[in-house]
């Protein structure tokens, strides 16, 4: 028995291994040829060093005591440039003796040669690299990020870190920039981090920071100022733009991280105790400047850069999402002239998503957009709905129920078909895949089960999948609610607030919360903010001194037949199916027959 269970666990590694590979292919590769990248600048830097038998010529000086002995590994003519010659096999210096003038020019001689490659400095430079790629992979996994990353995104963060580091070892290699102060001036760290914090989110950022402040490290012969200056300042610019809404406010950042920057380095020089550019004051002030201006100038390239990159990335940035947000889009104006209601639902979603993703700390922006777009697949049959429908007659009665729900489970395919015809960014993709999740159109269901008690669920169910990410939780609880809570009668505030509880229970109870993070904290404060919004939406009003009963009945019954929204399609509900058009019935009593799950179905 024990030995058939180690077989069992021997046998699953290689499995996940497999599906590790397969699940992240473009990770892999474009990490490796990133590496590849770095080897071969490194192979060059090292190369173009001044060492003979990995130790530098720095090290050594005429008259002083050698503690090693040093053999010429190959010989080296003589020519115009070099009069002196080395043989192979010769003791250039000797251990216990001093260096002559010879023995140094000799040493000098090798130590220009290319032939001469510091090989155990170049193995551990990789070395460093490989554990570098470990940090990589912690950094960027679901684990640190709270996402998973899609290919645009690690393609772009490996360009990105090559950048920063083919310019740390180039400039390593100048007379110039080879100081650890004014190598800064020309890294492009800070306007790399801020593209990364714009296009992909805060926390991509900080692990860019940091991945890339380590290759400074390395790209510059383990030299601590600049390593700990491209942190200081990568780590603040990621920081800066994290809530910056109009790109107006990116020249701000620019002038605030053209402040920061000297304020670092001058800190360092403090710290360090060191001069910047030979001339104590005059290169101080050079240095300071350059980085100044590296700073500023990184928040005014960004601009420039940034909207072809929006584009070519098809990235949920903030600016992307608020040319999205613009309710005069295209897509939106059609919805609202073919499918009013549904665009009246999707603005009120929007509403209830970005509130509560605000009071929890998610992407409220991407919410609000998410809210806007996740009902676009109902625009070609808006007649199927009940939201659209301005007549008593309901267009699924007149179907078969299995045709129904082929039309309710079709908006979701058409809705992301529409949003990659579109080139909506990933994100809004998967919310509009995942706000019905794989839940059951109970509704039609229940109507199957009357002429078959066997039907299969499964051909009553969304194709989807739950929703991945807290954003889309967000977005599949409110069109849950506000379909739900417009079948209330006479909603008052503890109606409303235990109506949202049960809708929310219901969905946690079917398991379509369960693989977006949303903690049972983030829950009680969702509803909450549901429950304060709608209150507010369905609050009464004074009734007019001459308006009679029966006028004030009348009109009450128009409003309530025209407010029946679409909520059957949810997993959790019970109370409303507005999906699937379906007559109006009494909500108290369907709430006491299908208690658990409450959804309001009409």
């Amino acid at each position: 028995m024990k030995n058939s269970e180690k077989k069992d666990e021997i046998g699953i590694i290689p499995f996940s291994t497999v599906k590790y590979i397969k699940d992240n292919t473009v990770k892999l590769l474009a990490f490796f040829a990133s590496f590849i990248l770095a080897v071969m600048l490194l192979f060059l830097r090292i190369s173009l060093t001044n060492t003979i038998s990995t130790y530098n010529i720095n090290d050594y000086e005429v008259g002083q005591i050698s503690d090693i002995t040093v053999k010429a590994e190959k010989s080296l003519p003589a020519d115009s440039e070099n009069p002196i010659a080395v043989e192979k096999g010769e003791k250039i210096i000797k251990k216990g003796f001093p260096i002559t003038e010879e023995g140094y020019a000799k040493l000098k001689r090798m130590s220009a040669s290319r032939a001469y490659i510091d090989y155990r400095a170049f193995a551990n430079s990789i070395l460093f690299l490989m554990l570098l790629g470990a940090l990589y992979f912690f950094l960027f996994s679901r684990v640190c990020l709270g996402k998973k990353c899609n290919p645009q995104e690690i393609i772009t963060e490996d360009v990105f870190f090559i950048a920063v580091f083919a310019c740390t070892v180039f400039a390593s290699r100048t007379a110039f920039f080879s100081n650890p102060y004014a190598m800064n001036i020309i890294s492009p760290i800070v306007f790399c981090t801020f593209l990364m914090a714009i296009l992909f989110g805060q926390m991509d950022a900080i692990s860019f920071a940091i991945i890339s402040s380590f290759g400074v490290l390395c790209g510059s012969g383990y030299q601590l100022v600049p390593f700990i200056y491209s942190l200081c300042v990568s780590l603040a610019s990621s920081r800066i733009v994290r809530r910056i809404e109009r790109r107006i406010d990116l020249v701000f950042a620019a002038m605030l991280q053209g402040i920061l920057s000297p304020v670092f380095l001058f800190t360092i020089t403090i710290i360090f105790n060191g001069s910047m550019l030979g001339s104590p004051t005059r290169g101080n002030y050079m240095a300071l400047a350059g980085v100044m201006l590296n700073g500023f100038m990184s928040g005014i390239l960004c601009l420039g850069f940034l909207t072809p990159l929006e584009y070519l990335l098809n990235s949920a940035s903030v600016f992307r999402l608020m040319d999205l947000s613009d309710t005069n889009a295209e897509i939106l104006k059609r919805m609202s002239l073919t499918a009013s209601g549904t665009f009246q639902h999707s603005i009120m979603v929007a509403q209830l998503a970005e509130a509560a993703c605000a009071k929890i700390g998610a992407n409220a922006l991407l919410a609000r957009v998410g809210g806007y777009y996740h009902d676009i697949g109902k625009i070609d049959n808006p007649e199927f709905f009940t939201e659209n429908q301005n007549s008593n007659e309901n267009i699924h009665s007149t179907i078969n129920p299995s045709l129904s729900v082929t039309i309710i489970k079709n908006h979701v395919r058409k809705g992301v078909e529409m949003a990659r015809e579109l080139r909506l960014p990933a994100r809004i993709v998967d919310i509009i895949a995942e706000h019905h999740g794989n839940s059951v159109l109970k509704f039609f269901y229940m109507n199957a089960q009357k002429d078959d008690p066997n039907a299969n669920p499964g051909d009553y169910s969304y194709s989807g999948t739950p929703p991945t990410t807290r954003e889309s939780g967000v977005v599949m609880l409110a069109d849950t609610v506000e379909a739900a809570c417009k079948s209330l009668n006479k909603p008052s505030a503890s109606r409303i607030e235990k109506f949202i509880q049960t809708l929310v229970n219901g969905k946690i109870e079917e398991g379509q919360l369960n693989n977006c993070d949303l903690t049972f904290k983030d829950i009680n404060i969702i509803e909450e903010t549901f429950t304060q919004l709608l209150i507010g939406y369905y609050h009464s009003r004074v009734k007019y001194p001459d308006q009679n009963e029966d006028d004030a009945s009348k009109a009450q019954e128009a409003e309530k037949q025209e407010s029946v929204e679409e909520a059957g399609s949810d997993a959790s509900t019970k109370k409303t199916a507005s999906d699937e058009g379906e007559n109006t019935k009494d909500t108290e009593e369907t709430a006491t027959k299908d208690g658990k799950q409450g959804t309001g179905e009409r």
